[in-house]
């Protein structure tokens, strides 16, 4: 598993690693990561209007506004759109736009625009995360069921710090159940690298 300068990430936490290029900035971390996920997906399925996230003073940068040809202009604390570029949506308009998202929302902000989620709701795409810095956060990339007992098994995608790629983490606190996790974990979640509170799900809002 690489880091954003082509190291290699020394450390027994994950099964699998996600095929996507990262760049070659150290920005694309645990947060980030998430976001790009999410954002990935709906630039896939031509969903543009719904990709948006805050920085963390508040600022809502959507991408349709990048895709008229809008830039963001940072001023101090003080940000705004100004018309710098022609109308376009290719995937380097989109990474270029992810970077910025990068560079300026993290888990403080993106744990302010989560809605909270109870675990037994838990589905694919809800997110763990921890606001603040540090803070991390963890998607959860598949979710399965036992039709006998209901009981629910996830499994979770995490970046980190310095940023790196998609790792698919192991299950620390069982081997023979790893790379899942159980759905009934306690009051706090185990990852190889953090540890969350259960009231710590969190889901993007439509």
């Amino acid at each position: 598993m690489k880091l954003y300068n082509g190291d290699e990430k020394i450390a027994d936490v994950y099964d699998a690693v996600v095929e996507l290029s990262i760049g070659k900035k150290n920005l694309h971390q645990c947060a980030n990561a998430v976001m790009r996920l999410r954002a990935e997906y709906l630039f896939q399925n031509k969903q543009y209007d719904k990709i948006h996230f805050n920085f963390t003073n508040g600022f809502r940068a959507d991408y349709a506004e990048w895709m008229k040809g809008n830039r963001v202009v940072v001023n101090g604390n003080k940000v705004s759109w100004k018309q710098s570029a022609q109308l376009s949506n290719t995937y380097k308009d989109f990474w270029n736009y992810m970077e910025i998202i990068f560079s300026y929302a993290g888990s403080l902000s993106l744990s302010k625009e989560l809605k909270p989620v109870v675990v037994s709701d838990l589905l694919q795409g809800d997110v763990f995360i921890h606001g603040g810095s540090p803070g991390h956060a963890v998607i959860v990339v598949d979710v399965a069921m036992s039709p006998e007992t209901n009981q629910k098994i996830f499994m979770l995608a995490q970046s980190y710090m310095p940023a790196q790629e998609i790792q698919i983490l192991k299950n620390p606190n069982d081997k023979k159940l790893s790379p899942w996790y159980s759905g009934d974990f306690g009051e706090k979640l185990y990852t190889p690298e953090w540890a969350f509170e259960k009231n710590e799900l969190k889901r993007f809002q439509e």
